[in-house]
């Protein structure tokens, strides 16, 4: 009964408005990405001294990680609950929404009191607030996506899908940035104590950027065609779950997400604490160094998004897995060799296997569902692969750290156990129009 998105992808509306979408969604995504992420490198450096006391280090930064991996737990509540608004209301009200709580929730954490002053109940604030974000991020990338997808012309979907996920990217960039910009701008002292949080009270200043853009845009001609067509599901969680084309495709999409997930939270947030904190590297090149790393993924990934366009989704996205099966051992080995060495390994991972990988599965997983139930199908595959593959890394990683006495070469194996499982998924995969 639902058109594939081959069909529902022919633009209606003209190339500005095409280009407008492309810049909402990217500026949008930039945003939300720069919040949750900031949160990600203030989790490795900053909160476990400030919000969980005085004690073993280890047991701190274990517990911030901890922290960090609730907001992916909250991400799949956030895209059963604005996917099904998504995909019954629209996609472009529903990004309104989400950006506003993660602006709000952000802000928020910039002004929370810390363990010395009100003990036990600043963790506590920090978990709820970190719960509100992770709730909306949930939300906000299944929309952004198919704001780009949906108004996509045909043989360029790829390109267009992988305009957001340059947000990542961009957004990682500008909180790493943010934090080497005003860690060289401030001694230590000064950066515990008010320094960090500038960072995270600017996101007031970018969502209002980002709302001005986002109510500039149209809903997409799919919604709108299906909405005509008296074709909106009543309950699009239980309509994916029912369908055996989508419960399959579901499936191989969580565990294609394995590797992506991993990668990312690999060396975009565990690796600082691994190098600042075990390896005694400086804390603001290192900073730099993701930071360059990130930027170089953005570039990567519209690359990716087109390439993907003449060989196929899964097969870009499996490139990009098989880069990180090969390099992660030698990789975990470049970051022992000081801060040249380690910025080389972190622009080879983060910046070309994550740009490669994450440069196609916005596309992919869009493909996987039909358009009545493509926000909640694609939201669960990602969100729901977050707590897994993204927000349980750091802990899992800082603890197989541990059991190696230091040594890294136990967590490059789960990465490497990752890429193969994730490549094989990826191949398995078969978009709709496909079928």
């Amino acid at each position: 009964m639902s058109a594939t998105l081959e069909t529902t992808a022919s633009p209606s509306g003209s190339r500005r408005e095409a280009r407008t979408v492309l810049a909402a969604s990217l500026i949008g995504t930039t945003i939300e990405w720069y919040d949750f992420f900031l949160f990600a490198t203030a989790a490795g450096i900053v909160f476990p001294t400030l919000f969980y006391g005085k004690g073993d280090p280890t047991v701190a930064t274990l517990l911030s990680f901890a922290t960090f991996a609730v907001g992916f737990v909250a991400r799949p509540l956030g895209g059963l609950l604005f996917g099904h608004i998504g995909d019954r209301v629209g996609r472009r009200r529903t990004l309104v929404v989400t950006m506003a709580l993660t602006g709000l929730s952000t802000a928020a954490i910039g002004l929370l009191p810390t363990y010395a002053a009100i003990g036990v109940a600043a963790p506590v604030l920090l978990v709820v607030l970190r719960v509100v974000q992770g709730v909306a991020i949930g939300g906000e990338w299944g929309g952004a996506v198919l704001m780009a997808v949906e108004y996509a012309p045909p043989g360029r979907r790829g390109l267009y899908g992988s305009t957001p996920q340059i947000g990542l990217g961009l957004g990682l960039a500008l909180g790493t940035g943010a934090f080497a910009l005003l860690g060289s701008l401030m001694d230590d002292a000064a950066f515990a104590a008010y320094g960090w949080r500038i960072a995270f009270l600017a996101s007031v200043v970018l969502v209002v950027i980002g709302f001005v853009v986002r109510l500039a845009v149209l809903e997409t001609p799919a919604f709108r065609r299906m909405q005509d067509a008296a074709e909106v599901s009543r309950v699009p969680a239980a309509d994916v779950v029912r369908d055996p084309v989508s419960r399959r495709n579901l499936g191989w999409g969580l565990l294609a997400r394995w590797a992506e997930g991993a990668s990312f939270n690999t060396w975009g947030v565990f690796v600082l604490t691994y190098t600042v904190g075990t390896l005694a590297l400086p804390r603001t090149e290192m900073l730099v160094a993701v930071t360059v790393a990130a930027v170089v993924s953005a570039v990567v990934m519209p690359f990716a998004g087109a390439w993907s366009d003449r060989i196929g989704r899964g097969r870009v996205f499996a490139v990009g897995c098989v880069i990180l099966a090969v390099g992660v051992f030698p990789a975990f080995a470049l970051l022992g060799g000081g801060v040249l060495a380690a910025g080389v390994a972190l622009v080879l991972m983060l910046g070309v296997s994550y740009g490669i990988t994450s440069g196609a599965e916005s596309t992919l997983f869009a493909e996987l569902f039909p358009t009545r139930t493509r926000y909640t199908g694609m939201s669960l595959v990602f969100q729901g692969g977050g707590i897994y593959a993204s927000g349980l890394t750091p802990l899992i990683l800082t603890s197989l750290l541990a059991l190696g006495g230091g040594e890294p070469w136990y967590a490059a194996g789960y990465l490497f156990v990752a890429a193969v499982v994730s490549t094989w998924a990826a191949l398995r995969a078969r978009p709709l129009e496909h079928l």
